[in-house]
C-alpha cells in the first residue's frame, strides 16, 4: 500500500514538472507575469500608480508563499503610450522574459497592438486598463476583461442624469478618435431609448488645448446637459471655459475622466462634474476602515498617496491570484482558463460590483454608478445602474 502511495506521488510530481516545462512562465518556484505601462509618455501618471498597486498586491502574495508554493515575479515594460513601442514592449516580455500572463497592459491602441504577439504564444491578455468592447470582442479564449466599456457607461449613466436634473438639451463634445467616438455613441444609444437626440454634437483633436470655440457653439444651442468623451486636460480646458463665460450645464464625463487629478489640477471650477466609475476614490481619510487602511498601507510603502490606477494594478493582480490558485498546482494556460471561467467574485472594499465570468462571457460587468466631485473630492453619488 505505501509502495502505491509513493508511485501515486512520484507520477504526481512528474505531472506537475511536466505541465512547468511546457507552460511558458510557470517553473517549480515562480509564475512570470508581464504588464505594459506608460511611464514615460501622456498617461505616465496613471501607469506609475497602476505599476505601484501591482506591485503592493504582489509582494503581499509573496510574504504569504506565494501562489500553491509558487512566488509571484512582475516584469513591467514602458510603452510611452505609443502603439509601436507596445509591441516592442510585448514582444520582449513574451519572448525574452518568457512570461506566463500580460495582466493590465494600459491604453487601447496598445492592447490591439500588441495582443497578435501574445497570442502567437498563447498568452493570455489579462483585465487590460482600457474600457474599450475590443478587448473581449469579437470572443478570444485568451481575452479576459474588466473595464466597464465607456459606450456602457455612458449609455447607462445618461438616463438617470436626465430625469435627475430634468435635462432638455443634450449634448456632446469628443475627442475625434476611437475613445471620443465610443463616448459619443453610448450617448446616442441612451438618447435612442428616450426618443431624443444631441441638440450639439462638437469635436477636437487629440492634443487640442483651446475649447473656446466648442463652448461657445453648446453654450449658444443652450445645452443643459453635456457628455464629456474627453480625458484630464481636455476635461479642465472644457469645464474651465464654460464656467468663464457663465455657462453652468451638467457635466458628465467617462470612467477616462474619473481621476483625482481633475480636481487637483482644475481646482474650484471642477466641483459638480459627474463620472461613470466602479471603484471607489482611495482617499488617506476616506471614511470606510478597510479602505482608509489600504490607502495609508499604499502610502506608506510608496511614499505617495494611491489613486483608483493604483487600486486597478492591485485588483488586476488580485484576481490573478484568485484564479491561479483555484487552477491548482498544476498551472497551466489551459487550467487557468477553466478556473477562470468559473470564477464568481464577491464585491470588494472598493466597492466594484460582484464580477462573474464564463466560457462565453469574457467581461467581469458592465455595471456602472456615478461620482461627483464635491469641494474638491470625488464622493459617489449613486447605487449601480441597472441596465
Amino acid at each position: 500500500m505505501k509502495l502505491h502511495h509513493f508511485a501515486a506521488s512520484i507520477i504526481a510530481s512528474l505531472a506537475m514538472a511536466g505541465a512547468c516545462a511546457q507552460t511558458q512562465g510557470v517553473a517549480k518556484d515562480s509564475i512570470t507575469l508581464g504588464s505594459i505601462q506608460d511611464l514615460s509618455g501622456p498617461l505616465a501618471g496613471f501607469g506609475k500608480q497602476a505599476r505601484l498597486g501591482m506591485m503592493l498586491r504582489v509582494d503581499e502574495a509573496n510574504e504569504q508563499g506565494g501562489v500553491n508554493g509558487r512566488k509571484l515575479d512582475l516584469k513591467v515594460e514602458d510603452s510611452g503610450y505609443d502603439p509601436k513601442r507596445a509591441v516592442l514592449a510585448a514582444q520582449k516580455l513574451v519572448n525574452q522574459d518568457k512570461i506566463f500572463i500580460m495582466i493590465g497592459h494600459i491604453g487601447t491602441a496598445q492592447n490591439l497592438a500588441a495582443m497578435p504577439v501574445q497570442f502567437s504564444k498563447n498568452v493570455i491578455n489579462f483585465l487590460p486598463l482600457t474600457g474599450a468592447r475590443e478587448m473581449y470582442e469579437p470572443w478570444h479564449r485568451l481575452k479576459y476583461s474588466s473595464f466597464v466599456p465607456y459606450y456602457d457607461q455612458i449609455r447607462l449613466a445618461v438616463p438617470r442624469l436626465i430625469k435627475e436634473k430634468n435635462a432638455r438639451k443634450i449634448c456632446t463634445i469628443y475627442q475625434d478618435d476611437e475613445f471620443g467616438l465610443e463616448v459619443m455613441r453610448g450617448g446616442e444609444a441612451a438618447l435612442k431609448t428616450l426618443g431624443l437626440e444631441f441638440t450639439e454634437k462638437t469635436t477636437y483633436k487629440r492634443g487640442a488645448t483651446d475649447f473656446s470655440s466648442q463652448v461657445a457653439k453648446m453654450k449658444s444651442a443652450g445645452c443643459d446637459l453635456v457628455i464629456l468623451g474627453t480625458v484630464i486636460r481636455e476635461t479642465i480646458g472644457t469645464i474651465g471655459e464654460a464656467r468663464k463665460t457663465g455657462f453652468d450645464p451638467t457635466f458628465l464625463g467617462s470612467g477616462a475622466a474619473y481621476t483625482d487629478l481633475i480636481h487637483k489640477l482644475g481646482g474650484k471650477p471642477m466641483d459638480g462634474l459627474y463620472a461613470a466609475m466602479t471603484v471607489q476614490h482611495p482617499y488617506l481619510d476616506e471614511a470606510s476602515q478597510p479602505l482608509r487602511f489600504w490607502a495609508n498601507k499604499y502610502k506608506t510603502r510608496f511614499n505617495e498617496d494611491p489613486s483608483v490606477f493604483s487600486v486597478y494594478g492591485y485588483s488586476v493582480v488580485d484576481v490573478f491570484i484568485r484564479a491561479a490558485q483555484k487552477a491548482g498546482p498544476q498551472l497551466t494556460t489551459d487550467s487557468f482558463i477553466a478556473a477562470m471561467d468559473t470564477m464568481v467574485i464577491a464585491p470588494d472594499i472598493f466597492g466594484s460590483p460582484e464580477v462573474s465570468y464564463g466560457p462565453q462571457k469574457r467581461l467581469g460587468s458592465d455595471l456602472t454608478r456615478l461620482s461627483q466631485i464635491v469641494d474638491g473630492k470625488w464622493k459617489v453619488v449613486s447605487d449601480y445602474i441597472q441596465p
